[in-house]
């Protein structure tokens, strides 16, 4: 996909717009206007620099395969930032990215170059909350039938932002998950700490809050930028990375709560598509992208160990 006739991407029906690839829909009002006044601002210095970048003709190359990132993705403005092209065939690439939105992946047949986010093919909620419980030691995933009390009922889909508090014991519904109901409220607001990671590393973390009563709304009161090590100890990071090394997560954005009760931590989605949030101050915003240019960069150019 080129950058050009990004309506393509949207089917409009009256003032809601749903996203093709993924079914999500989203209200045509003032907030929704708001955000893309916001998305505007930063794209605009984005593709400046990008445009100066794409001068140089030894910067590295990568193949979007099968999709070519819009410029929503943090991706696509990491790559812009820090001077890595895009590529137009695997044959002229530094690297290959498998860049597709959708829950159950099947990537392309390469391995000639080094090869991103290939063999992370599966982030429904079932398959995220298995990996964590294998990782961290305690679950994540209940049983509505033997549970009791509040628990978390969503979507097995990514990026659907349906997830809502329901009663247990209760029936299972198809094609939904339930989880724990982490209690990451502070003030009034569900605190989510949005965290990319690239290489298996976090890069910085998106200290994100919502009223409670929007919890799963795909959107923020605020954001603020924060470095990993001035929100999670050294044990947690080694422990979050472990989890993105088990997904096969060479970039991509975790969702991560914080439980106040026990401390605990909850990586409750990961996303591999992953796209700026809108409420981040302006200058953030171009913070995040340079330091996250940065790590793509150094992914894209560094030598591939293979275990």
């Amino acid at each position: 996909m080129s950058d050009a006739l990004w309506t393509s991407d949207f089917r409009f029906a009256g003032r809601r717009v749903t996203v093709k690839k993924t079914g999500a829909e989203v209200a045509i009002d003032r907030e929704t206007l708001k955000g893309l006044g916001r998305w505007l601002a930063w794209y605009l210095p984005v593709r400046l620099k990008g445009a100066i970048g794409a001068l140089d003709p030894a910067a590295p190359r990568v193949w979007f395969a099968p999709d070519r990132p819009r410029p929503w993705y943090l991706v696509w403005a990491a790559a812009a930032w820090s001077g890595v092209a895009i590529a137009r065939s695997p044959a002229e690439a530094d690297a290959a990215f498998y860049f597709d939105d959708v829950t159950l992946g099947r990537p392309p047949t390469l391995r000639a170059v080094r090869c991103l986010n290939f063999d992370c093919v599966d982030v429904s909620k079932s398959h995220v909350a298995k990996v964590f419980e294998a990782v961290f030691g305690y679950p994540l995933a209940v049983d509505p039938r033997a549970e009791t009390g509040l628990v978390v009922e969503k979507s097995e889909a990514n990026g659907v932002h349906d997830g809502r508090v329901v009663c247990c014991p209760r029936a299972a519904t198809p094609a939904r998950v339930y989880q724990r109901l982490v209690d990451n409220v502070e003030d009034g607001h569900a605190v989510d700490l949005r965290t990319p990671f690239v290489g298996g590393r976090p890069v910085l973390t998106f200290i994100k809050r919502r009223p409670v009563a929007r919890r799963f709304d795909n959107w923020n009161a605020s954001v603020t930028l924060a470095l990993p090590e001035d929100v999670f100890s050294r044990e947690e990071i080694e422990r979050l990375s472990a989890f993105a090394r088990a997904m096969k997560l060479d970039w991509g954005g975790l969702d991560i709560l914080r439980d106040a009760r026990d401390g605990r931590l909850y990586v409750v989605d990961v996303n591999k598509t992953d796209m700026p949030p809108l409420a981040l101050p302006w200058i953030d915003k171009l913070r995040a992208t340079a330091r996250l240019g940065a790590a793509f960069r150094t992914l894209v150019t560094a030598p591939e160990v293979r275990s």
